[in-house]
């Protein structure tokens, strides 16, 4: 069965789903999504699940996220971004001192209000649908985690960044933000996605590498396992009877998920097969199948 992760290094121009229909007509395979949108203009690490891995799609998407991004201060836009209309234009009189200064007020935990130009949804349209109408609505600020963010280079009018911060941060809403505190606008002048959890940059292929892969029936080779997703989740060995019952759907007991925030592990048969996705209930103290990717036993 051809299932699990390809770590792909987005070029700048296609969509996230763009290239997720590239994938499917590249392996002949349907059941394929993306976990963690990159817009047209990023380019970097973009996670795309085959087959079964679609089922952990949402533990890659929450994952933290690492990123340089290059800003223009002094031009701001109603996407936040160089593809977007013009609306401020501020001759820029900053020194680097006052821009890292700025900087200071966006580490840590933050309140970020998303962008018009996003795939949020209001009363189930998506925001960048009614934006291009021309409507603006009401949104809440949202909280986010900007745990490392350091100035890597300052070329008036430019400036790069590095970032390290947690699902659902926009860095176009940053650079906006960033423009505002300043006093004189911004916005993001092209993107990197560095990382994706545990998966780099540096370990990604490009499109051109899995379409030549593909020409030559090896792409699955670029194929990373699904329980890669899971890397963070603490590992459980199951003995043979114990593997029959999750495969089923059934709890087995095992040792407290102390240490364990999430309540979750990753279950493995004596052979190292991946199992299941096991969540521990405290009240029986027993570990129940979140989700089971192992068949049953015939």
């Amino acid at each position: 069965m051809s299932e699990g992760i390809l770590n792909i290094n987005k070029p700048r121009g296609p969509t996230s789903h763009d290239l997720v229909d590239q994938v499917r007509a590249l392996t002949g395979i349907r059941r394929v999504g993306h976990a963690g949108t990159l817009d047209p203009l990023a380019t970097g690490v973009l996670l795309i699940c085959v087959g079964r891995a679609t089922r952990v799609a949402e533990y890659l998407a929450a994952g933290m996220k690492r990123y340089r991004a290059r800003l223009l201060l002094g031009i701001a836009t109603d996407t936040y971004d160089a593809e977007g209309k013009i609306t401020a234009e501020t001759e820029v009189a900053v020194e680097r001192a006052e821009l890292e200064a700025a900087l200071d007020g966006f580490r840590g935990t933050i309140q970020q209000l998303p962008p018009m130009y996003s795939a949020i949804k209001h009363q189930g349209k998506p925001l960048h649908r009614l934006a291009r109408r021309g409507e603006t609505v009401e949104r809440q600020p949202r909280e986010v985690e900007i745990y490392e963010l350091a100035l890597t280079d300052w070329d008036p009018p430019e400036c790069t960044i590095e970032l390290a911060c947690s699902a659902g941060t926009y860095v176009r809403a940053l650079a906006h933000d960033l423009g505002q505190s300043l006093g004189c606008g911004a916005s993001l002048a092209a993107l990197t996605r560095l990382a994706s959890g545990s998966f780099s940059l540096e370990d990604s292929v490009s499109v051109e590498e899995l379409s030549s892969a593909a020409a030559g029936g090896r792409w699955t080779d670029l194929l990373l396992p699904l329980d890669a997703a899971l890397s963070h989740l603490p590992a459980l060995t199951l003995a043979d009877d114990e593997a029959r019952r999750v495969r089923s759907g059934q709890p087995v007991p095992g040792p407290d998920a102390v240490n364990n925030p999430q309540g979750l592990a990753r279950a493995y048969g004596a052979d190292g097969a991946f199992l299941a996705i096991v969540a521990f209930d405290q009240a029986t103290k027993t570990w129940r199948p979140r989700k089971v990717f192992a068949p049953p036993e015939q």
